[in-house]
């Protein structure tokens, strides 16, 4: 009885915050934290869904959003659940998103970080032969080195053995999440985060659709250089990201708005792990995690 009066005073705090994050944006609020894969989509789909029943229907979504990755294909159709209820999403990296997180990142009208928050490159994963889920471009970049190694004569008959290894055909589904994730940050970006982007910073010129998608490429291009960032998981901060060109809301100097997803960001991390959660979901409307 205890445990669970604490457990209600716990999630009655957490709704008070997270409402206060709402009414800050004028906005419905959407926590989620777990991998981005098949059955995260359903979370999203739910969650979302309730949050429509209720009368005052807000044209923003608030995804307040921590996660290692996943897949592509999942991010596609939460995205397409994103943007069928609602006009506008803007994210909030409270600590990290990496690789199929980054993705999701970029399919919003803004994204929210302070100075100790990090995405990553996009390096989506998707599953092997064995069942577990591997970042693509790890896999790709090691057997270039091997083909390169075996043109210049240097391959070692051990790195012979690992070359002749691999499937053909899992290596093209390596090779075919790589250009998707490519394909569609730079999709994103245009329709979403350049949406409103009217005038260049520097010279004020107009913005056309062309130049538009010439700084998509060149973000997609940078956030999937391997050979720059080495790991699946490279942390790239807000310096970075920004160095790229592409307009991080940074809120570091924000009191207001630091304070009030600081204060939530660490009541639900104790609380997360507190049960242990893989995944966990958070509405004013509930609270979901397995």
């Amino acid at each position: 009885m205890e445990q669970s009066v604490v457990d209600s005073a716990i999630k009655e705090a957490l709704n008070n915050k997270i409402l206060k994050i709402e009414e800050y944006f004028n906005a419905d609020a959407l926590e989620f934290c777990g991998s981005l894969i098949e059955g995260a989509v359903g979370f999203f789909k739910k969650h979302i869904e309730n949050l429509k029943i209720e009368k005052d229907l807000k044209e923003t979504l608030i995804v307040i959003l921590t996660t290692n990755g996943g897949s592509a294909q999942a991010v596609i159709k939460i995205v397409n659940i994103l943007r069928h209820h609602y006009k506008k999403v803007i994210f909030i990296v409270p600590n990290f998103a990496y690789s199929a997180g980054t993705l999701l990142c970029m399919s919003g009208d803004d994204i929210y970080m302070d100075y100790s928050s990090v995405l990553g490159p996009i390096d989506p994963q998707i599953q092997n032969k064995e069942g577990r889920l591997v970042p693509a471009l790890n896999y790709l970049d090691k057997v270039n080195e091997l083909i390169e190694k075996a043109k210049n004569g240097t391959l070692t008959d051990a790195e012979f053995v690992i070359l002749k290894e691999f499937d053909v055909a899992e290596l093209r589904d390596y090779e075919q999440a790589r250009d998707l994730a490519v394909d569609l940050l730079k999709k994103w970006l245009v329709e979403y985060k350049f949406k409103n982007w009217i005038l260049r910073e520097s010279s004020q010129q107009k913005v056309t659709l062309e130049y538009k998608n010439k700084r998509a490429e060149e973000i997609a291009i940078e956030l999937g250089n391997t050979s720059k960032w080495h790991t699946h998981s490279y942390p790239i901060d807000v310096k970075e990201l920004s160095a790229m060109k592409l307009k991080i809301e940074n809120y570091s100097q924000n009191n207001e708005l630091k304070g009030l997803i600081d204060s939530y960001y660490n009541m639900l991390s104790d609380y997360i792990r507190k049960n242990g959660a893989s995944y966990f979901i958070h509405t004013r409307r509930g609270i979901e995690w397995y």
